[in-house]
């Protein structure tokens, strides 16, 4: 794929993933106190740039290009998460021969040091809440591992880095099948975003919940998810009411409920999906 198609794909699985209304998440009549819906679509439009060039450069330099476009565009941090999975998936994406999986499995296994470097600037420009602090390897101080070991070292408390020890286990073997599936039975986009977000939320508890929360809260609105799953979802009167019974209770005023990295990881399930599949309107 060029450049352009790759970054295309990814603007638009943004774009996708916020317009969905996803419980708990901004969407295009439900905002933070710190967040609007249009930050995340000029947030969408801000990261094409770096991830067309994805792969013609390291992996931490577009992580760090797109954070850095995207603080031009927004104050709030609307997609670290989401940069940090689609911009190896681009790269991935970039690449030619075996599945966009075996690919990305390279690109993950090439990290280096100062993609890690790279990397911990751009998440130091974000400021995402709820960081805290590592006792080995934090940001706040320069790398001695490769990116991939970083994120190995946090994948206990956090899914995102969690994936890039799994290959994007959850991305590919519950986000996209879910989504595919959700299409497959003539959902719209919108339905299946719904959908895939909640397989997610369903098969693993919301790391930025827990880091603000505690693992107990995260895990008890992972089983609200499994039981509107369980009742049908976007398919169902019976799934519409728990969902908007989901949202009402995942809405606070500082938004310590809200499944971020469970949309991050929709996002990403996204463009794989749009990447394999192509755009079916």
């Amino acid at each position: 794929m060029t450049g352009e198609e790759i970054a295309a794909a990814a603007q638009l699985a943004c774009l996708l993933e916020v317009s969905a209304p996803k419980p708990g998440n901004v969407s295009p009549d439900r905002h933070f106190h710190d967040t609007r819906y249009e930050d995340f679509l000029a947030s969408a439009v801000a990261i094409g740039p770096a991830l067309a060039a994805a792969g013609e450069r390291p992996l931490g330099a577009t992580i760090r290009a797109a954070r850095e476009a995207t603080a031009r565009w927004t104050r709030s941090n609307t997609n670290l998460g989401i940069v940090l999975l689609l911009a190896p998936l681009a790269r991935a994406a970039a690449r030619d021969g075996g599945a966009l999986r075996e690919r990305l499995a390279a690109v993950l296994d090439e990290t280096t040091v100062a993609d890690a470097a790279e990397a911990y600037a751009a998440i130091r420009l974000a400021r995402p809440g709820g960081l805290g602090a590592a006792t080995a390897e934090d940001v706040a101080a320069p790398p001695t591992v490769t990116l991939r070991e970083a994120m190995a070292l946090a994948a206990e408390r956090d899914a995102i880095a969690r994936e890039y020890t799994t290959r994007f286990a959850l991305t590919f073997e519950v986000g996209a099948p879910a989504l595919a599936d959700a299409r497959a039975r003539s959902l719209t986009w919108s339905e299946a975003t719904v959908e895939c977000f909640l397989a997610l939320l369903a098969a693993a508890p919301d790391t930025h919940i827990a880091r603000k929360l505690g693992r107990a809260e995260a895990s008890r609105v992972t089983g609200w998810a499994r039981e509107i799953v369980s009742a049908g979802g976007t398919a169902t009167p019976e799934g519409r009411a728990a969902l908007a019974a989901l949202d009402a209770e995942l809405r606070d005023p500082r938004n310590t409920r809200n499944p971020g990295t469970t949309a991050d990881l929709t996002c990403a399930a996204l463009f794989v999906v749009i990447i394999e599949a192509g755009w079916d309107r």
